[in-house]
């Protein structure tokens, strides 16, 4: 089977710090390389799927998001991992930039940017996996047929403690970070 483990940037690769307005900015999990690393052995595909709104919003533009996104990529290659594609939504519908605003199928939870890659790498979504430290992103896991895996990372523990018993579908797994989350999926494979 052709499967992929689609994971959010902030909060579940690197740590949450709002709007990433510099490269400088990005600072990367201790434990993502070598989580990452252990899907390129296993040879699932690993992809990075993030809402980007702060380019909608004014706050960076897409040449900036690159060079942090070739950044992440040269961090985890340094540890002998790789991301197979990197997804990401610059829209919101209420954006501060015109041609940014709008209701897009590629913003999560919608599943756009799972399918697109589904479609790019010929994949068996039903048996892939979504990791996230969001609802949003077990919600998107959950619309695109996936398996969708709460991180406590990140804004995940406060959304887990305060909300998960309104969300209509709990997560397929909760873990403690991507590392895990990584684990748990490798185990079942």
């Amino acid at each position: 089977m052709n499967r992929a483990v689609f994971m959010d940037r902030d909060g579940t690769v690197s740590e949450e710090a709002g709007y990433i307005d510099h490269a400088d900015r990005l600072r990367i999990y201790p434990w993502a390389p070598k989580a990452i690393r252990k899907l390129n052995m296993a040879g699932i595909r690993a992809i990075l799927v993030t809402n980007q709104a702060g380019i909608a919003r004014g706050y960076f533009d897409e040449e900036l998001l690159e060079t942090i996104h070739a950044r992440l990529n040269e961090t985890l290659a340094r540890e002998g991992a790789r991301l197979d594609a990197i997804y990401y939504c610059p829209h919101h519908p209420e954006a501060a930039i015109p041609s940014y605003r709008q209701d897009c199928d590629c913003r999560k939870p919608k599943p756009g940017m799972i399918l697109r890659a589904a479609e790019e790498f010929a994949l068996d979504v039903a048996s892939s996996f979504v990791i996230g430290d969001r609802y949003r992103d077990v919600e998107m896991a959950h619309r695109a047929e996936a398996r969708g895996i709460l991180v406590l990372s990140g804004y995940g523990n406060a959304e887990y403690t305060d909300q998960s018993a309104s969300w209509p579908r709990q997560p397929d797994h909760v873990a403690a970070d991507l590392s895990e989350a990584v684990d748990w999926i490798v185990a079942r494979i």
